[in-house]
């Protein structure tokens, strides 16, 4: 049994958060997307909430927990979807968005602290003529240091990948929880070792990353009658190098009549684009629309336009949006090969698994990746519709598990489980997230 009297009183003046409901709220992320997480996770709540300052202050408090031998769940914002900070097993929650500094951005590089807010380095970085390489739809509260340990790809992902692609991540700067804690920087290559593990080897405290050149970038929507001359619009306008675009975002009609804000420019019935194009590439935008027989609906160049902010309509804020009109909807994650896979679903399960596609670089080509809203209706029919998928050449990332090898990649990267056996040696990073750990 831990006594937190005794920890909190060695945790000297590091910032500690008792109050039952914010430690409540800091347990917690996105993970209700899934109903079959929703029953698992619930009721899971950390001990304590630290929100360390410095480097120093998490030595320290690696220090305690190894000592205590307590739980450590590391967190950004929380805006994860499978649970990848929620504590299994109580604990201390560590906060990390106190931790914001950026140190340094220059010849298109940015060394950060983990706890910086996306949107914040955004701004600082279009202040010298870049931008970041990708970022989430939940950019203006995402932290950079989650978003590696949790996220993978998102606007941008259509010209630079995923950040597991080489050079997408510089350098990251890890604590480690052994008997002794210190600090470990990781280079290169060896950034793979804590790339979306979750937190469970390493509490991320600096990244180096490399940045984009800035466009000026303006959101389109398209309209079209047919679903697939959508998608093969999203296919060619992906593959043409001449166009400059950010977001590429294609919606099988119903799913446009969850987007109530942007109703005037989506007519009934008809399946959309949503797409962030530089404003040097609108001429051939045009000419492309019009061979794939679409209408612009949205045009930011027409000065009688409210801005609209496109990103927060796509990836899972898609997901958010139809949510918050029908709750009983869930998610699935996707890479389709082919147009032709993504073609067969669209027949076989119609309304039942609306599609929803963002276009991203994988190996080097342009493929539509799916965040399908699915209708629930139980666990065994959601697990039929992943085994067709699959059964039928898609790839499931399976949001429905908080356990690390079950989702995306099947398996954990033997670095990842070697590295943490090095830096967590007592098994108190982020537990019960990694199945490997325990076998």
């Amino acid at each position: 049994m831990i006594n937190y009297k005794i920890v909190q009183e060695e945790l000297g003046n590091i910032k500690q958060i008792t109050e039952e409901e914010k430690i409540k709220k800091l347990s917690q992320d996105y993970y209700y997307f899934s109903p079959i997480l929703s029953e698992k996770l619930a009721d899971k709540t950390g001990d304590l909430v630290l929100q360390p300052t410095s480097e120093d202050e998490i030595l320290h408090i690696a220090k305690i927990c190894v000592k205590h031998q307590i739980p450590i769940t590391i967190r950004g914002a929380g805006t994860g979807n499978y649970g990848q900070c929620i504590p299994l097993n109580g604990g201390i929650i560590l906060d990390m968005t106190e931790m914001n500094k950026i140190q340094w951005i220059k010849s298109g590089i940015a060394r950060v602290e983990a706890g910086v807010k996306m949107s914040i380095l955004e701004r600082e970085a279009n202040k010298q003529g870049w931008e970041l390489r990708m970022i989430p739809s939940t950019y203006k509260i995402a932290t950079l240091g989650g978003f590696i340990g949790g996220g993978s790809g998102g606007i941008g992902s259509i010209n630079y990948g995923q950040l597991r692609d080489r050079g997408n991540v510089h350098k990251v700067k890890v604590v480690t929880l052994e008997k002794e804690p210190r600090i470990i920087e990781l280079i290169g290559d060896e950034t793979q070792q804590i790339n979306h593990a979750y937190g469970t080897n390493g509490i991320i405290t600096e990244i180096e990353i490399p940045l984009a050149p800035a466009y000026n970038w303006s959101d389109f929507i398209v309209v079209f009658d047919d679903f697939m001359n959508a998608v093969k619009f999203g296919q060619v306008l992906s593959d043409s190098d001449g166009i400059i675009k950010k977001l590429v975002s294609i919606h099988a009609y119903p799913i446009p009549n969850y987007f109530l804000a942007l109703k005037p420019y989506l007519p009934q019935g008809k399946s959309c684009a949503f797409l962030t194009i530089a404003d040097n590439s609108f001429l051939p935008l045009q000419e492309l629309v019009k061979e794939f027989r679409g209408e612009i609906t949205y045009n930011p160049q027409d000065k009688q336009e409210k801005p609209l902010q496109l990103i927060e309509f796509t990836w899972n804020h898609t997901t958010f949006h139809a949510r918050n009109i029908d709750p009983n909807l869930t998610y699935l994650q996707t890479f389709f090969w082919n147009l032709e896979q993504v073609e067969k679903m669209y027949k076989h399960f119609g309304d039942e698994v609306m599609i929803h596609l963002e276009f991203l670089r994988v190996g080097g080509k342009a493929i539509p990746a799916g965040l399908q809203l699915v209708k629930f209706t139980s666990e065994k029919r959601l697990n039929e519709i992943i085994k067709y998928h699959e059964d039928n050449g898609a790839n499931i990332a399976n949001p429905h598990t908080y356990i690390l090898e079950d989702g995306g990649r099947k398996k954990v990267e033997p670095e990842q489980l070697k590295f943490k056996r090095m830096v967590d040696p007592f098994g108190l990073m982020n537990q019960g997230k990694m199945r490997a750990w325990n076998q």
